[in-house]
């Protein structure tokens, strides 16, 4: 059964409303102005599944295999073997460079390398919410847990990596993009998996839920072992963006704890320079990282385990 909530309706609010220079991070910052465009890089809405294109037989793809392998028990085994961080050592933009050699089959509104959809999103916030650099940073890195692609991170097939998210170890809410390949999963028939709650229980709060591996989970883990000073909507953020069946249809939502609900108010902020920033406009890499460059000093150590 899919739950749904009314979604905030960011587009009516005053754009005036922001936290000013050093306010409360956790003060909900409102509509900025952003101006989301009609298409996407191929012409079509954004996160049509089903528009003609190029890409469309690759994300189905995507999602058929990544249904079918996403269990409890893969995730479960794959957080403890990438929680060590015992891959590598090195810095943010060290990381940022390294997505220069990966394009999304998941995405079906981008076939760029992930660098610019980086930039996109971060330059985005930072043009409407100029006095929150958290904000700004947490745009850029929130997808950097795409070096799972890399040979140096196991080289990890794609539908490991990237694509929507979702809890494992309960019931898949019919909600989730392309559902019908969920019932190929051995956790759809396992009664211990297959009800509301599955292992869990009402309000037990998304840090003790376990999402389908990828690059959100990951990247979780990597800033927050490394003990970043960001705050815990940043962390929230980068766990969370691609979990579109909370965020976008309100499923899930009886997992959720007080703060997980506060946080999502931060999401859905981010959510729509995520997604609608994506376009085929480049960005001038050598003109913004000295300014990017800063809020990795600030927020992060000059080395990162991985």
């Amino acid at each position: 059964m899919t739950i749904t909530i009314e979604q905030p309706q960011l587009d009516a609010v005053a754009a005036e409303r922001k936290v000013p220079a050093g306010g409360d991070p956790a003060e909900l910052v409102l509509d900025g102005g952003f101006v989301v465009p009609d298409a996407n890089a191929f012409g079509n809405t954004f996160r049509n599944y089903d528009a003609e294109s190029e890409r469309k037989k690759t994300v189905e793809e995507f999602y058929r295999v990544n249904h079918t392998w996403q269990t409890h028990e893969f995730v479960s085994r794959m957080r403890a073997e990438y929680g060590r961080l015992d891959k590598t050592e090195m810095g943010i933009w060290d990381c940022i460079e390294l997505l220069n050699e990966f394009i999304d089959d998941s995405d079906p509104d981008l076939d760029m390398p992930q660098i610019e959809h980086l930039l996109q999103t971060a330059e985005a916030i930072r043009k409407d919410y100029p006095d929150q650099d958290w904000l700004h940073l947490t745009g850029l890195i929130h997808d950097l847990g795409k070096v799972l692609l890399h040979p140096s991170f196991g080289e990890l097939p794609q539908w490991a990596v990237v694509g929507d998210t979702f809890p494992v170890g309960c019931a898949y809410d019919e909600c989730n993009v392309h559902f019908k390949y969920f019932k190929e999963n051995p956790d759809y028939h396992n009664p211990k998996f297959n009800t509301k709650f599955g292992v869990y229980s009402e309000g037990c709060g998304l840090d003790n839920v376990l999402m389908s591996w990828g690059h959100d989970d990951y990247m979780y883990l990597v800033a927050k072992e490394n003990k970043t000073t960001l705050p815990s909507a940043g962390l929230f953020i980068i766990r969370y963006h691609s979990f579109y069946p909370l965020h976008k249809h309100g499923a899930y939502t009886h997992l959720m704890n007080d703060e997980d609900k506060e946080n999502l108010k931060w999401l859905h902020v981010f959510n729509k320079y995520d997604l609608y920033s994506k376009s085929n406009v480049r960005i001038d890499v050598a003109e913004v990282k000295p300014y990017y460059m800063s809020l990795i000093d600030k927020y992060f150590p000059a080395k990162l385990r991985w």
